[in-house]
């Protein structure tokens, strides 16, 4: 598989570890040009993620091949030490490489809203069912008709319509086929359930979550991860409030300064 696109590359001072930011569905690198001037000084990296971007013709794989993928495009572009940050989908892979992925480059973990997997199997042939669905909507048909119910999700219920209408926008551009691929791939039916490995983690992990998305304050609460809300943020908190996000992660990075 060829290494995924890099779509933001900064050099940074000192000996600080490469943040490499990793996307949710139908987004691109570019999510996070709204938190990364405050990391000014960080070497910094975003990759598209396959099916998605610059990398949409990249075929998806399963959550292993997907965090060897991840290795390998970080080898390719001369990363050394690096710290993860995923998003949503770009986060349960984010999880997924630093319990199972085995590479010692890896320093820290942080993630925003990121489901750590369905304990049980009826669970997840359930979920996988539901992204079925979606999928074969995202496949066959027009995009901007997809969205429009996609983001009426109920965890997506703080954005206003007009957020709702901007987000429809912005994706819309999306190739529909590799967006339903990833989408299975990367199903949380597919995932396995992380718990247990996270809180076996050696190193730094951090949850951060919107203060207003109900489902993800509760189950970081249910399963008694570390985590830290970002006021006046739903979902996508790095979206909603970057300032709040970012410097709630630059506390979370001191150590590594």
């Amino acid at each position: 598989m060829t290494g995924w696109a890099a779509r933001h590359r900064q050099a940074g001072s000192g000996r600080r570890p490469c943040l490499v930011w990793l996307h949710g569905l139908l987004g691109s690198g570019d999510d996070w040009l709204p938190v990364l001037p405050y990391f000014a000084g960080w070497p910094q990296l975003t990759l598209d993620l396959p099916g998605h971007g610059a990398s949409a013709a990249l075929p998806p794989q399963p959550f292993a091949a997907l965090s060897a993928a991840l290795a390998q495009t970080l080898r390719g572009l001369d990363i050394g030490d690096y710290i993860l940050i995923g998003y949503s989908l770009g986060g349960r892979l984010a999880l997924y490489h630093a319990c199972h992925g085995q590479d010692p480059r890896l320093r820290a973990l942080y993630v925003e809203g990121a489901h750590p997997g369905l304990a049980d199997a009826p669970a997840r042939r359930q979920w996988l069912r539901h992204d079925l669905a979606w999928a074969r909507r995202f496949a066959g048909e027009p995009q901007a008709a997809v969205l429009a119910d996609w983001y009426r999700q109920p965890v997506f219920s703080d954005i206003t319509p007009m957020q709702r209408a901007d987000l429809i926008r912005l994706r819309a551009g999306n190739f529909g086929a590799g967006i339903a691929a990833m989408l299975m791939a990367g199903s949380l039916g597919r995932q396995p359930d992380l718990l247990a490995p996270l809180r076996r983690l050696t190193l730094p992990f951090g949850y951060l979550c919107g203060a207003q998305d109900a489902k993800f304050s509760a189950l970081a609460e249910q399963t008694r991860l570390s985590w830290w809300p970002i006021p006046a943020a739903g979902h996508n908190a790095h979206r909603g409030n970057p300032q709040a996000f970012a410097a709630q992660l630059l506390s979370l990075l001191a150590p590594f300064e």
